[in-house]
């Protein structure tokens, strides 16, 4: 059989290595924060924006970000139906209502006319998810969020190296958070990042990060609040600095993954993630949407990889498919949308030869279909 085709996995060299076994050799009692202060100044200096809090995961940067903006029983948060559960967990754990609206037919992320179309007195905060790499269309969500007084904050856990008109995805809104999950562009194996401007919502969310012991206290082991444990450890920090150093490489092998499958799939009618006008997108996931005639084949594709040693993934399932959250929309793109997509293999490593495998696995299964005709 031949060699297996990952669909994603991360690049680790000597020298997250080598990081991580002085993390842990010696990243103890007075060093204990020392990877992680460095690998939040190195981030903060990445996305241009003054504060981070590295954390366990994007979910807790999220369920802390929201609390600290006052997101809490009653409350409703405006969110597209693509994306994955973890966006909605964080509100669901607040007390707040998950409110489910369509996406952009192009870009795949919210549609900022159905989340202006959702908006109520309870609406706390709008969540912007620039999935897979996508940007949203962040200056009409803007214009929505001033326009009716919430926040606008955005989950950039799969927009690494995603610009919006010169902002770097996660430093344009309230807030942002990241995931350094193992499947990221840049990983720290688990772990993520909250991100802010706002010098008082970082203190908010930085004592809220340590059980609720702000910054300055002299009382050993005094909390203020009932806070978060959603700290990273030095030892995932230390792998993190040294993703951050090659962080340019890294994206650009992700965007080079992308235009190689975008010129072998040219001559084949599908469609891939949408880079806007005045945007750099990160290409998290490369992934392919089917046209209407051919929807049937996505799973036809998917078994076909399965059989020949290659991952691949379904696009995320529509929220309000699940049954675990009230459905008050339809949101008839993001479940058509959704039937038709597939994830491509786009790990660090792959090689030209395994892209046209991918490649042509989907030309044959598609030009099966269309001689059966």
């Amino acid at each position: 059989m031949a060699s297996r085709i990952f669909y994603t996995k991360p690049s680790i060299t000597d020298l997250e290595i080598g990081y991580a076994n002085d993390a842990a050799a010696n990243g103890w009692g007075d060093r204990c924060y020392e990877y992680i202060e460095r690998f939040e100044a190195e981030f903060s200096k990445h996305l241009g924006i003054p504060y981070t809090i590295a954390t366990s995961s994007c979910t807790g940067a999220m369920h802390m970000g929201l609390h600290a903006i006052g997101v809490g029983d009653g409350d409703e948060v405006v969110l597209a139906d693509i994306n994955w559960v973890a966006s909605a967990a964080a509100v669901y754990h607040l007390g707040a209502t998950p409110i489910l609206v369509d996406i952009d037919r192009s870009s795949w992320c919210i549609d900022p006319r159905a989340a202006e179309a959702a908006i109520t007195p309870k609406t706390k905060a709008i969540i912007a998810t620039h999935i897979y790499g996508n940007l949203c269309d962040m200056d009409a969500l803007q214009t929505i969020a001033d326009k009716y007084g919430v926040a606008l904050v955005e989950d950039a856990a799969e927009a690494i190296g995603s610009v919006y008109k010169g902002r770097r995805a996660g430093s344009i809104g309230k807030f942002g958070t990241f995931s350094f999950h193992g499947t990221k562009t840049i990983t720290t194996g688990e772990g993520g990042a909250f991100v802010t401007a706002d010098p008082d919502l970082y203190e908010t969310v930085l004592t809220l990060s340590n059980h609720g012991r702000a910054r300055g206290e002299l009382r050993q082991f005094w909390a203020s609040e009932v806070g978060f444990k959603y700290k990273i450890s030095n030892i995932q920090a230390a792998i993190g600095c040294g993703q951050l150093e090659r962080v340019e490489e890294l994206v650009k092998r992700k965007r080079d993954i992308f235009y190689r499958y975008a010129q072998l799939l040219s001559s084949i009618p599908v469609s891939l993630n949408l880079e806007a006008e005045n945007c750099q997108n990160g290409y998290w996931m490369p992934t392919v949407v089917l046209p209407d005639e051919l929807t049937g084949l996505r799973d036809e594709i998917l078994s076909s990889f399965s059989r020949h040693n290659i991952d691949g993934r379904v696009f995320f399932h529509p929220l309000s498919s699940l049954g675990l959250f009230e459905s008050r929309f339809e949101t008839p793109v993001s479940r058509e949308v959704a039937k038709r997509a597939i994830n491509l293999p786009s790990y660090h490593d792959i090689t030209s030869g395994d892209i046209i495998r991918v490649v042509n696995l989907i030309n044959k299964v598609i030009e099966g279909a269309k001689n059966a005709k």
